[in-house]
């Protein structure tokens, strides 16, 4: 497949307007985040995506093109800090530059948008019911968030509850953090190397790490789909802790009660519509990784 040479061009005065848009709607996420590192209070669902993903508050705010999106560049005009290596200007356009790709980073990328491909391949499995988090917490010897969050119910509950439900966890890193009684419980053992078998399209966990997956292929994907998928990564993680044996109360969050059947298909409505959110994002993603890898191909 031959891709298209001619990237969408934006004037000066257009990207400008876009890189400080870009900026506004980063900073409502990053400036509450920098003053509650800096008093010291944590938030246990806002603050989860900053440290469980090691990306700089900076990543989220600058805006840069990626592949397929040219900016006019006047030469009086000094260089941005990020053409050091993925980008090019001549006769006043700046374009993306997969060619400096090593070919460790074609690697990875490639390995990405395979890892993708066969997420949205996958049978949505909806009947997991977010019981990765309790499974987390069985029988209370390392209880995860236990400095920032108290438990909602008495602990011989949640240990019923996990023993009586069949656990269906998909996705490797979530199931790592089992309880190490918990995990033969779960009737799939996830691991590294067999990822791209497991994921699959419904799985709250998968979805967040788009937000990952976009970072990780950074510049090339974007900043504005690197942010469109940490901002879906905020509304999972809501999600992901609304359900969970914790008590949000304090900040301000109702339980969806996963131990009841109420509780489960509310969480299975809203867990359809996350879902859905994602697979554009995932397309996207695979589409400019899969544009970056063919443009790498006609300049090496």
């Amino acid at each position: 497949m031959i891709v298209d040479s001619v990237p969408v061009l934006l004037s000066l005065r257009q990207w400008q307007a876009r890189s400080g848009a870009h900026l506004a709607r980063a900073q409502a996420y990053t400036l509450p985040a920098r003053n509650r590192r800096d008093r010291g209070i944590p938030h246990p669902i806002a603050d989860f995506l900053f440290e469980y993903y090691p990306y700089s508050f900076s990543l989220l705010e600058s805006w840069q093109p990626g592949v397929g999106v040219a900016l006019e560049w006047p030469d009086a005009e000094p260089l941005p800090p990020f053409t050091a290596r993925h980008y090019s200007v001549h006769a006043g356009i700046l374009t993306a530059y997969p060619a400096k790709l090593l070919p460790k980073e074609l690697q990875r990328l490639s390995w990405i948008a395979e890892l993708l491909e066969a997420t949205r391949d996958s049978t949505a499995n909806f009947a997991c019911h977010g019981l990765h988090e309790w499974a987390m917490v069985y029988r209370g010897k390392d209880v995860r968030h236990e400095k920032t969050l108290k438990l909602r119910l008495p602990q011989s509950e949640i240990d019923a509850l996990v023993e009586s439900r069949t656990i269906c966890c998909s996705h490797h890193d979530a199931f790592r953090f089992f309880a190490k009684e918990a995990r033969p419980m779960n009737i799939l053992q996830p691991n590294l190397e067999s990822r791209v078998l497991m994921e699959q399209p419904a799985c709250l966990h998968a979805n967040m790490d788009l937000y990952k997956w976009a970072a990780k292929s950074m510049p090339w994907v974007g900043s504005e789909l690197l942010l469109d998928c940490f901002e879906l990564a905020v509304e999972l993680r809501d999600l992901d802790m609304r359900a969970s044996p914790y008590d949000l109360s304090e900040w301000g969050r109702n339980p969806v009660c996963i131990e009841s059947a109420d509780g489960r298909r509310t969480y299975e409505t809203e867990q359809r519509i996350l879902s859905n959110k994602s697979k554009p994002l995932r397309q996207r993603l695979i589409q400019s990784i899969r544009t970056t890898l063919e443009h790498a191909a006609q300049k090496t």
